[in-house]
This record gives C-alpha cells, structure tokens and sequence, in this order.
C-alpha cells in the first residue's frame, strides 16, 4: 500500500496525530480531545539494551514516580535511625528488603499506566501500541507489534517520544552496565555499586542507593550537577561526602569486564575470600594512571539522548541540531516544518520537566483548537533534585546572574539552617542552605532562587508564583514567617554573599 499524499484539508484521517507517549503529547492529546478534536496516539518504545520495558507516560514521567518512592524508602531508612531519638524503640533487628521494594514499584508504575489508558480511552483519544514514522507531507506509517504496516494522515502532528539514558561506547558497557531505567529489574540488591556520571540522575541514584545500605562510589565526568549552582553543588557533594558516599574526581571509565573469581583480603592477616560474577572496572586518572576495582554493579548516568532519529524528521525537512539531535522549534513549540510541534526532551536548548512538558502540552493544544495564544514561559522554571539533602532551585544560578547582569549589579542573600526536626538525633548544621540571588537595580528582584534541606521542592513550589509575579527582596522580607518551619528562613535573610566573604578574607589576614 503506497502511502497518501497531498489530501486536502478536512479529508486528514486525524485532526491530531502525536508520535511518542511523553507526558507533554498526552497533555496536548487529553487537551485537544476535550476541544472536540479527534486524536490519536502512537507508543511503542523499544526495550532498553538490557530488555526493560518502559511503559506508557514517557521515560521522566514514570522515572520521577521512582525516584521519589525510592527517595522514600531512604528517608524512612533515616527516620529509623533518628526514632530512637525521640523514644522509639525495635525489637527485632531492621533491615531493608530489595525485592519487596522493587515489586512494590513495579506494580504501582504499571498501575498507574492503565490508569492512564483508561484514561485516554474515556476522554475519546484513539491510542496504538504502534511505532509512528513520518513518511510523507502529513501521512505516518504505523508498525505494529506483529510488523504490520499501514498508513496514517494527520492535519496536526506533534513529536513527544521522550529521550532515553545514553551510554559510553566503551568495551562493556552494554553488555555489563544498567542505566536507571534497568535498576529496577534487577533480582537481586545492586550491592557495591559504581555510579558514572554526577548528573542529577547520577546523584539521586547515588542518593538512593546510598540511603538503601549499599557501598556507592560516584565518578563525576567532570562535576557533581553540572548546570546547577555551583556552589549548591558543592554543597551537596560535600553532604554525600560527610555521609559515607565516596566520590572519585579527575578520571575516566574505559572498560568493563566480567570476571567469575574475585580475591580479597590477604593470606597474612585476612583470610582470602572469592566473590562470584563481579564486575572489573578500569580507570584512568588525569596524570595517566590506571587502576583496576571491583563493583558488583555499575550504573551509567552520563546524559540522555532524544528518541528522534528512527521516526522520520528528516523526510519532511525537520530540523534538528547537528550535535544533540534534539529538534529546534521557536516560541510556539513549532519546527521547521509548520504542521508539526514538538514537546518536551525532544527539543533543542530547553530545560525538562515533566511539570514543564505538561503545562506546555496543554498551552499547545489551546493554542491549536481553542482560543488561547499563551505562549509556554520557558524561563523560572522550577525543579527538584532528589539528593540526600534535597536540592530545589528557580530561575538563574549566581553564576548566570552574574554573567548576565555583571557581578556589581547582583546581590546574593544566604544562610544555613537547621531543621527542628533534625535537632534531636544531632543531625549535621551544615547541611541545610537557602539563597536568594536578586538584580539589585530592579528594585532587587528575585531572579534566583535555592533551597537544600527536607522537601525542599514543596516549599519552593509556593515561591515559584511569587516569582512569576515579580517577588524582590522587601518583599520577601515583608512576609510573616510559619513557625515552627524552615521555610520562614527566606524571611529573615540578612546576610550577603559580600559580608561572608570579607568576613572569611578579613579572618585569613
């Protein structure tokens, strides 16, 4: 069957047709069905590397669902250990159970995609566990799970097939490393564990693992949250540091082996032990050094890469960049091409959220099929990061702000503090940070904000509105603080970035 082309407008089969199950496109469809459009969604991601099979709501949508179960279970893990502070006291000995967690996660996350199935096919939205690639002005052909072929028109198309982990093409990694969408699929607890990569992902997987009782040893390529505020950053690392949490700086992963006997301990004074199935990892430090160690598992972290490059782009002309082959759009979520519209981790030179992704999606179809114009506002967008000590920022980092308005024009407002909470069980003062970056010649408007400590992405949340609505310092000042809570603390900041730092210069003379 040829596919058709050139069909008139009205005579398309869909009026909106989206490729890919990231939440952005389901937003768009879901909002678009509700305007009395007729939608269709196309959905089959391949299995990872490893055969993990990802589910419907896209790859960040499921992965935030756990992380933050996972993030739970290593917060219990410490309530546990801080209870006995407050009087509680165990019978029995507490240990941690991996496979009950694992299975817990799974069956929710799998709920939660027939819930959304369910979903669509209330609202009316057509849905395919099929592949879509564009081969024609307007026409998609679809392949189903048996290989079938057939062929799809569509007046309006968007692009939301998410992104996926990347690996190192190093000897190995396929074959014996996982990602952090394999983890989960693992039998048996990850044990000692070798996490390349000191992206977000790379340290919350730290974070988890970390706070779950397994050994874990971070190889930042090159720094911990690299894009973040740096000085956050360095925070952080510092608290995983402070934790147990070993971090490796300066070298590189080149190969990955598998190896049945492992020798440790020595005959003089440790009796030799043999470990079964470990994993031989050779590293290379800057000053050309090589090392051999032995992790039971290695989970790569080093980057995404978008799901663009099988679904047809280059057919109809859509533009991607050379570099990332993520698709560039303009302000309206529109390529090159004027029919189709991308969302979401697919697109060029924009940050990534699922928050984001859906708010997008819904401003889209409005745009389509309503009588909305809203342009999605791509800047003080707010976002979490799930480390031991929680990391949530908006808006510009100090090192931004600086280049954007020059140092001389920006004030930095900061402070450490201690959660109640964490008094009793004597937890570490130094952990908890908030700044506030401000442009001081428009009236010192908040154009930065961070917060580490507990929940820290559900106390900025409230702060992100009063961002958007122009939020400076005398105003922040000016708000009545909840006590007890340590979110009262951006009310009461007073001490600049320039006084620590001539204090600590006047205290080295």
């Amino acid at each position: 069957m040829d596919p058709p082309t050139g069909l008139p407008l009205g005579l398309y089969d869909y009026d909106l047709l989206v490729i890919g199950g990231g939440s952005g496109g389901l937003a768009a469809a879901k909002e678009a069905a509700g305007l009395r459009k007729k939608v269709l969604i196309l959905d089959l991601m391949a299995p990872s590397p490893r055969g993990t099979i990802r589910e419907l709501g896209g790859s960040r949508f499921n992965m935030d669902s756990v992380r933050k179960f996972l993030q739970q279970a290593s917060v219990l893990g410490k309530a546990i250990q801080d209870s006995q502070k407050y009087g509680w006291r165990f019978k029995e000995e507490v240990s941690h159970g991996w496979s009950e967690l694992v299975q817990a996660i799974q069956e929710q996350v799998k709920s939660s995609s027939l819930e959304l199935k369910r979903e669509l096919d209330s609202s009316g939205i057509f849905y395919l566990h099929a592949r879509g690639e564009i081969v024609g002005s307007h026409t998609v052909q679809v392949t189903d799970m048996n290989e079938r072929k057939s062929y799809i028109t569509a007046e309006t198309l968007v692009i939301s097939t998410g992104d996926k982990p990347q690996y190192l093409g190093i000897p190995g990694d396929k074959e014996y490393c996982i990602t952090s969408e394999d983890l989960l699929s693992q039998r048996n607890p990850p044990g000692r564990t070798l996490v390349v990569g000191g992206s977000a992902e790379g340290s919350e997987w730290a974070g988890f693992l970390f706070g779950l009782g397994m050994s874990v040893t971070v190889m930042l390529q090159p720094d911990l949250l690299p894009g973040f505020d740096r000085k956050m950053a360095e925070k952080i690392e510092n608290h995983m540091i402070v934790g147990g949490v070993d971090i490796l700086h300066h070298c590189l992963l080149s190969k990955v082996e598998q190896i049945e006997d492992v020798l440790s301990g020595d005959s003089v004074t440790t009796p030799q032990q043999v470990s079964k199935g470990k994993l031989q990892v050779t590293i290379i430090y800057k000053d050309g050094e090589t090392k051999q160690e032995y992790f039971d598992t290695v989970l790569l972290a080093v980057g995404r890469k978008p799901c663009t490059s099988d679904i047809g782009l280059d057919c109809v002309g859509v533009q991607c960049n050379q570099d990332t082959g993520r698709i560039l759009v303009n302000e309206r979520d529109q390529t090159s091409v004027d029919y189709i519209y991308a969302i979401g981790s697919v697109q060029h030179g924009r940050l990534s959220t699922t928050g984001l992704s859906v708010h997008a999606g819904k401003l889209l179809a409005r745009r389509l099929y309503g009588e909305d114009s809203i342009l999605c506002d791509y800047t003080n967008v707010p976002t979490v990061v799930l480390t031991p000590v929680e990391y949530a920022a908006c808006g510009l980092s100090e090192e931004k702000a600086n280049r954007t308005f020059g140092e001389n024009s920006v004030e930095v407002y900061h402070s450490y503090y201690w959660p109640i909470e964490w008094t009793l069980p004597s937890r570490n003062k130094n952990s908890c940070y908030v700044k506030v970056i401000c442009h001081v010649p428009d009236h010192e408007r908040v154009v930065g904000l961070h917060i580490s400590g507990p929940n820290a992405g559900d106390v900025l949340q409230g702060f992100v509105t009063a961002m958007k609505c122009g939020l400076t310092k005398q105003q922040l000042d000016a708000t009545v603080g909840i006590h007890p809570g340590f979110a009262q603390v951006l009310t009461l900041l007073n001490q600049t970035q320039r006084m620590t730092d001539a204090l600590m210069l006047r205290g080295n003379c």
